[in-house]
């Protein structure tokens, strides 16, 4: 087996379990201290059950202009993930079409 790498992530949470503050780091980022965020979205494919497991966190400063351009970025960054796994342009471009409606429903583009 080759290199690994370690990708750390911390979550303050305030007396209600409520994220206060999102922090990571990985090792080969070359930063020495963490970077904040006010969100992060994991989802894990896992190899036995075939099932997703996700983990949807952001912070309560985090607002919902800033919700609408995660959930735009990431969305759009699906649709080329997804184009590059399965080369299905077809699927891709109807796929990025619902994001670009998405992103002019939420006036994150125009």
């Amino acid at each position: 087996m080759g290199k690994s790498s370690n990708i750390k992530i911390e979550v303050k949470l305030d007396d209600h379990n409520v994220p206060e503050q999102v922090l990571w780091m990985a090792e080969d980022s070359g930063q020495n201290s963490p970077t904040e965020a006010k969100g992060l979205l994991i989802s894990i494919f896992e190899k036995s059950s075939l099932d997703t497991l996700k983990l949807d966190i952001w912070t309560k400063e985090m607002q919902v202009i800033e919700m609408d351009r995660f959930m735009y970025q990431t969305l759009n960054a699906l649709c080329d993930t997804y184009l590059k796994a399965t080369n299905n342009i077809e699927l891709s471009n109807e796929f990025k079409s619902f994001v670009t409606h998405f992103g002019k429903s939420t006036e994150i583009i125009q």
